[in-house]
């Protein structure tokens, strides 16, 4: 009896030991703080004998607020990595002419005078602008009279021309253009660059970008897509000195679809016209007979490669390369049959990848976060098909929490896409971290409502001009779906987003039936009005909205000033609200913001503003970026 006292005494102390083992080695799951360790990988192209991928390595210094960045190659053959001292002079310079003699590059020119101390010279300390027009802001910036030009230098001399002389246009484009909005033609004496040559009104209500060639010799510019009133973007040549390019057919639509354009000696051909997709970025083939390229398809944004026909020929081959619960989102360059790409998904940031034509596989090239990832407990990312009110298909996401059971319930957050029409892919944000909520124990429904890509034209344009309609059923559809679950907690039911998103939030506060406890709108647009009276880009609002306010004979617009615009429903708001803004967001400007939380506070509700001065439509330095995320899971707490 004694000596099995003993043996049970023994089982139990091994048990419990293995218990506190187990206890000791659970992983941990992602936090706000953690998040903002996470480092992020850039390209920046492959070394001049094209056997290593050059490599940036962000990452973020919440002391000094600021991020510190390395630069590393990786061999593409055995994935092996080195850190580099410096790396000029070792990358690839496609800026530099065939022959070896001239570089290209960008800088601003002033060529308007705004500034009050530009136009009195007398007064030094003055602080004004003056405009006779529009433009006189961009996304986060004042128009202060200067803007990007290119120009090409002779190496030799160091003498450098500005190709653009004294134009009142910018490229690279603003405020998103980069380097790759000019090229080199393939002899080397013409440049090939991207404007949008308009000015004031003519530019704020327009998308037609072109692209010009600019001959060396004669000085003289040329516009090569005159014929197309919408964006033609992104020229490329192929090895044998084709030209490719991204063109929008429809003038002043941002999210048309991106087809994919050839020229055959004079002729433009749309290789992508028959074709239910939009192009998001493309890559030459190294023998010039295919382009690969990325879009977004079925909830995530895959590599695709399309054969090059003549016009004559039959309609081009397109064929799709990869499937996954992952984005491919860019394409760097081909090296012997290997494809070097980007890849993320929600459960992991972005690292390079090659993919082997001949095998089809993709092969991880860099694995810079895969250390602390090992560390964290991971959501479970699920597809989920809904059936919506008028029986569409709509494909949902649902990220349920790290060590998820079916036996508990669970707050539940209803996520509101921005966009309106951008894709709801694998993404991985710094922002709006699906795995981060989710490891906070929220489960998180993200819809691919309409109005979104990857879904067919018909769907992604589904939304222009009908903003409170379809794609606000949609939403509902989608958590009213998921809300059947027995682990769904009905009683704590929120709903969040930014931009469309934070429009929504607004609007749904309005429309939801009690559904929701909390709402979370991140520079949301609140007034249709004063949103035309005070955004930038009013191609956009013309678009979408349909118009001007002023205009009573526009039906379409007057239909969506009085049914979609949140500010007309304020009176049936009866739920705590989080409003967040960011000072200088220009495009939704932060006025919509005060008007809500105003609106809010006024009607006695629980309602907070997170307003961040300094920041734009995004949150992007790290001590701000932990405090959004701070405020984001307070307000939860309080709340649901």
């Amino acid at each position: 009896m004694v000596r099995l006292k003993a043996l049970h005494k023994i089982a139990f102390l091994v048990l419990l030991g293995l218990f506190l083992n187990t206890a000791l080695a659970a992983k941990e799951v992602m936090t706000p703080e953690k998040l903002w360790q996470v480092k992020r990988v850039s390209p920046l192209g492959l070394n001049q004998d094209k056997t290593h991928v050059i490599y940036k390595v962000t990452t973020p210094n919440i002391k000094d607020d600021d991020f510190d960045s390395k630069v590393y190659q990786v061999s593409i053959k055995d994935a092996r990595t080195q850190l580099l001292d410096h790396y000029q002079g070792v990358l690839i310079d496609d800026k530099i002419s065939p022959d070896g003699s001239k570089k290209l590059f960008h800088e601003a020119v002033t060529i308007d005078k705004v500034l009050a101390t530009d136009i009195y010279e007398s007064l030094p300390t003055a602080n004004a602008y003056v405009f006779d027009d529009l433009n006189y802001r961009h996304w986060d910036t004042w128009n202060d009279g200067s803007f990007n030009h290119v120009f090409y230098q002779d190496l030799s001399t160091e003498d450098k021309v500005d190709i653009m002389q004294d134009e009142p246009f910018d490229t690279p484009q603003s405020p998103f253009g980069g380097s790759e909005d000019y090229i080199w033609g393939p002899d080397g004496k013409n440049i090939y660059y991207v404007s949008k040559k308009l000015q004031g009104t003519a530019y704020v209500t327009s998308t037609n970008t072109d692209i010009y060639r600019y001959n060396l010799a004669s000085k003289k510019t040329v516009n090569l897509t005159a014929d197309n009133p919408g964006y033609d973007t992104n020229p490329a040549f192929s090895s044998t000195g084709q030209l490719a390019w991204l063109r929008m057919d429809e003038p002043g639509y941002e999210a048309d679809k991106n087809d994919l354009m050839i020229m055959d000696g004079n002729k433009a051909i749309n290789l992508t016209a028959d074709w239910d997709g939009t192009v998001k970025g493309f890559l030459w083939s190294t023998d010039a007979k295919r382009i690969y390229f990325v879009t977004p398809i079925d909830g995530t944004i895959q590599l695709f490669q399309i054969d090059v026909v003549a016009q004559s020929a039959a309609k081009p081959e397109i064929k799709q390369l990869t499937a996954g619960l992952f984005d491919v989102n860019g394409i760097v360059a081909e090296v012997d049959g290997q494809l070097i790409v980007t890849r993320n998904s929600m459960n992991a940031a972005k690292e390079i990848y090659r993919f082997d034509l001949a095998s089809q596989k993709l092969h991880a090239l860099t694995d810079v976060n895969g250390d602390f990832y090992a560390d964290l407990d991971k959501p479970t990312v699920k597809q989920r098909m809904v059936t919506t009110q008028d029986g569409s298909e709509m494909l949902v996401w649902v990220i349920y929490p790290p060590g998820f059971s079916e036996r508990k319930k669970y707050p539940t957050l209803l996520y509101l896409q921005g966009g309106p029409q951008s894709p709801l892919s694998q993404f991985y944000s710094f922002r709006w971290n699906f795995q981060l909520m989710a490891s906070q124990g929220y489960i998180v429904v993200a819809p691919n409502r309409r109005g979104m890509p990857g879904h067919g034209v018909a769907w992604n344009e589904a939304i222009s001009k009908d903003w409170g309609g379809g794609a606000m059923q949609d939403y509902l559809d989608a958590i009213d779906d998921v809300a059947k679950e027995s682990y769904v907690d009905n009683d704590r039911l929120g709903a969040i987003g930014a931009s469309f998103g934070g429009y929504s939030a607004f609007y749904l506060a309005g429309h939801h039936n009690g559904r929701f406890k909390t709402f979370i709108s991140h520079d949301g647009v609140f007034d249709f009005r004063s949103m035309y009276g005070t955004t930038e880009e009013l191609f956009f609002v013309n678009h979408d909205l349909g118009g001007p306010y002023w205009d009573k004979d526009n039906r379409a617009a007057q239909k969506s000033y009085a049914e979609f615009n949140p500010s007309n429903f304020v009176a049936q708001w009866d739920t705590p609200m989080l409003v967040i803004h960011g000072g200088k967001d220009y495009r939704v400007p932060l006025g919509q913001g005060i008007q809500a939380f105003q609106a809010a506070k006024l009607l006695g509700l629980k309602s907070r503003l997170l307003y961040f001065p300094e920041e734009n439509h995004w949150v992007l330095t790290p001590q701000n970026g932990i405090v959004w995320q701070s405020e984001f899971f307070r307000w939860l707490k309080e709340t649901l």
